[in-house]
């Protein structure tokens, strides 16, 4: 399974972004759905981490989003799980819940099957941090555990985004 999710690759993206948050003394957290706490997984590989990741919450059904994130119920009937709102509202729910400085959050369908709203690899990552909230759509091709990995470097790539432009 590890070769499968290109795990070489996702724990050399973590170990550069705890390396960056180490630098600035920032803690993060993670709120993960359909990657099911792989973000978490790969900065947890890094040695050091402890330093700068908190926790996360891997709230996969809509209801743990509610009762553990804080989404609004309004927010999941009106645009869905898999949707720009609902990613940051679990990203504001992870900041909070974690006391943190920056958390990301993801939701997506990983298997590649295909309807005409919702198509098989698309997610939705999102970023939430002091003054910043930003959210992205990617639709990523392949099986389900390649868009997982795809998502997750993602998340990892949303930070660092967010501390370059800090420098």
């Amino acid at each position: 399974m590890a070769d499968e999710l290109g795990f070489g690759e996702l724990h050399a993206r973590a170990a550069q972004t705890v390396a960056r948050l180490t630098e600035r003394g920032l803690r993060m957290a993670t709120a993960e759905s359909t990657v099911g706490g792989l973000v978490g997984f790969a900065v947890t590989s890094v040695p050091g981490a402890s330093k700068v990741f908190i926790g996360g919450i891997t709230a996969y059904g809509g209801g743990s989003k509610t009762s553990l994130l804080g989404v609004p119920e309004e927010t999941l009937r009106e645009h869905g799980s898999v949707a720009e709102p609902t990613v940051l509202a679990m990203a504001r729910g992870a900041r909070e819940a974690f006391g943190v400085d920056l958390a990301v959050a993801e939701s997506g369908i990983a298997s590649p099957t295909q309807n005409s709203e919702r198509p098989g690899g698309l997610y939705y990552i999102g970023l939430v941090a002091d003054g910043v909230e930003r959210a992205e759509r990617h639709l990523f091709e392949g099986e389900r555990v390649a868009t997982m990995r795809q998502a997750a470097l993602v998340a990892l790539d949303l930070i660092d985004g967010y501390l370059e432009e800090r420098d």
